[in-house]
């Protein structure tokens, strides 16, 4: 054991609470450390938002000093409990019985060394004790010579570790990404040893991984680790598959490269714009072929894309939310802007992608083009797009029928119709009619457009 005192700062907001959980566990005979995580990123200067504790107090004891407990693990001997409205996880000294399901032990034993718990967690980065109060940090396990070094390596064998849990090879990538670590080398070569093991896990728990790995500040690290070891043909195939597939003369990596640097350009606090920047050309693959000239073509591989990313999040069990958001980016993402498009056709576009994706749309699109490795920001043809853009919305126009002054109500009594396809295809017209002249946009005008538009209608068409 190593004792080590290093000058470590806990933010003032958060102290005295960290120190008071401490002390009232002290003051009944009982040992505790802050541990894990939080000593590493307090180590590193970074923001710490979860703080967690290890004691030698069964769970029991730890619900009776704190009024405020919750028995969130109690099985494994973790107790959150609320402080200075706070939430902290305090957890037992163990060791783990068999993993049997590559996730949990079937059965923990207590303990009463701290060193015992230590030696079952992960990562040695994750492996050191603070003693705030003394200043003292704990080190079994070569933690802080690791962070040092800028090491991801697991306490004790590599293959045993990522055999009892398989979501440790991904986190394993995911603090490579997070920290800008390179993982030791028998730490990732066991990791495409225990590939099984990862299989087993659930797929909310991989996603949950991976988006931790799109908010780090270099995705790429993470992502390239993820290849390297196997992990990405796992987890996400169609990108894998992306690896070496060269392009055309305009780019100058990849298909895969080109992603994923693409990915590291999208802004790291909106994880789905980087998660559709990361998988906005696997359409490409289907899609792939030579030209008259010798060059490769994509025709409409953002519609194959498209389609593939929906299952792919939906495999991964992302929100409808989310998976509407990154198709939507990844559909729309090959507009192609000319100054001919009339103040029309600039409503269209900005109903086809929504006026709420417009900014995001063009994040996506920097983002690719900064991907390419030979250029960056927005050509000049789509500065002139966004302006005309924000023009045509301060003029507070029609983008959707529910922008009408006009709806379906108005439509059947004004005229006696039922409910129908027939209203839908009523209020289409009229739209497509407002878009190119928003000055349409008045009841009584929409109301004879509407009139002239049933006329038309032949008893046939109301389907």
């Amino acid at each position: 054991m190593r004792k080590i005192d290093l000058d470590i700062k806990i933010p003032d907001d958060v102290s005295p609470t960290i120190l008071n959980i401490i002390q009232r566990c002290r003051d009944r005979g009982y040992q505790c450390y802050l541990i894990g995580g939080s000593v590493r990123d307090l180590i590193l200067g970074l923001d710490v938002y979860d703080y967690d504790f290890a004691t030698d107090a069964h769970p029991d004891a730890i619900m009776s000093i704190f009024r405020k407990s919750i028995p969130t693990g109690i099985k494994h001997g973790t107790i959150s409990i609320i402080l200075d409205h706070r939430q902290f996880e305090i957890t037992t000294y163990r060791s783990d019985g068999t993993y049997i399901d590559g996730r949990h032990p079937n059965s923990v034993a207590f303990s009463k060394e701290l060193r015992t718990d230590v030696e079952r967690r992960d990562f040695t980065i994750n492996g050191l004790a603070y003693d705030p109060a003394s200043g003292e940090i704990i080190d079994y396990v070569g933690g802080i010579g690791d962070i040092r070094d800028n090491i991801i390596r697991t306490i004790g064998d590599p293959a045993l570790r990522f055999a009892e849990d398989g979501l440790r090879p991904v986190r394993a990538c995911r603090f490579a990404a997070k920290l800008n670590f390179k993982i030791e080398e028998s730490t990732l070569r066991a990791i495409s040893e225990t590939l099984d093991v990862v299989r087993k896990v659930s797929k909310e728990r991989i996603r949950d991984e991976l988006i931790k790995i799109l908010e780090s500040d270099t995705p790429s690290v993470g992502i390239e680790y993820l290849r390297t070891s196997g992990l990405l043909g796992v987890i996400l195939p169609e990108l894998a598959e992306c690896h070496g597939v060269s392009q055309n003369r305009y780019h100058i990596y990849d298909v895969y490269y080109h992603s994923v640097y693409s990915c590291d350009a999208a802004p790291k606090d909106s994880p789905m714009i980087r998660l559709a920047a990361l998988l906005h050309d696997i359409g490409k693959i289907p899609t792939r072929q030579p030209g008259e000239d010798g060059d490769f073509t994509f025709y409409n591989h953002e519609v194959v894309g498209a389609k593939m990313v929906k299952r792919i999040m939906k495999r991964l069990k992302f929100s409808n939310e989310q998976i509407e958001t990154v198709n939507n980016l990844i559909l729309n993402h090959m507009f192609h802007y000319t100054d001919e498009w009339t103040d029309g056709a600039v409503r269209r576009f900005i109903r086809k992608v929504g006026l709420d994706n417009i900014g995001n749309l063009f994040l996506l699109r920097m983002a690719d083009r900064k991907g390419n490795g030979a250029r960056k920001g927005l050509p000049a043809p789509i500065e002139r797009l966004k302006a005309r853009i924000d023009r045509v919305i301060e003029q507070e126009n029609a983008f959707t029928v529910r922008d009408l002054d006009i709806d379906g109500n108005i439509i059947m009594q004004e005229f006696g119709l039922k409910p129908g396809p027939l209203i839908g295809k009523i209020l289409n017209e009229l739209l497509e009619a407002v878009l190119d002249d928003p000055g349409l946009n008045e009841r009584e005008t929409l109301i004879e457009m509407a009139r002239a538009v049933i006329e038309k209608k032949t008893p046939g068409s109301e389907e």
